[in-house]
């Protein structure tokens, strides 16, 4: 299906080593480090968390929880993974705590994305592919978010996910099986 790329994108460039240097500052209570990896990681993690919470202000909300686990957390990162797994771990634990705290908002409240000038092709196959993403199961959602549009690796998405590799590659099959069905369902192709 040429609506689903083969391969996750690379992610956005990012400084591991300097994202190093930053918890190690934030361990020792610099708050203006703080303020610089909030700022450094905000944008991604808000289109994440909105693929998950559908909602700007729990999003908004859970990247707050998270980077107050950061200040608290930062001198007991270890270094085994990249600090932007650490952070998209955090986040992703944090989201699922909120969401399960939450009862469903009636249909209609949820924020819609900023429309974006396309053609109306374009337009058309992001509406499918967010429909279709929404009726993915949220595991298999986050997946798909967490290589296609944030650009980590099946190691990565384990750690971020706390499940193993096979796991992680399951649901990812089983998700782009389920979109590229959908996705020929809404075009009149399947």
């Amino acid at each position: 299906m040429s609506g689903l790329p083969e391969s996750p994108r690379p992610a956005t460039p990012s400084s591991d080593p300097q994202d190093r240097a930053l918890l190690e500052r934030i361990a020792q209570r610099d708050g203006a480090a703080m303020q610089e990896l909030y700022h450094a990681y905000h944008r991604r993690l808000a289109r994440f968390l909105m693929r998950l919470t559908s909602r700007y202000e729990l999003a908004e909300e859970v990247i707050n929880d998270t980077f107050i686990v950061v200040w608290q957390r930062a001198a007991d990162f270890r270094g085994a993974s990249q600090v932007s797994t650490w952070i998209f771990g955090i986040a992703y634990r944090r989201a699922l705590k909120t969401l399960r705290s939450l009862r469903p908002l009636p249909p209609g409240l949820e924020l819609e994305e900023e429309a974006h000038e396309e053609p109306a092709k374009q337009i058309e196959l992001r509406e499918w592919l967010g429909t279709a993403l929404e009726r993915l199961p949220a595991e298999q959602r986050m997946v798909v978010e967490l290589a296609y549009h944030v650009g980590h690796s099946c190691e990565e998405i384990a750690t971020i996910m706390d499940c193993p590799v096979n796991t992680v590659k399951t649901r990812m099959f089983h998700a782009r099986r389920k979109l590229r069905a959908l996705l020929e369902a809404f075009s009149g192709a399947g």
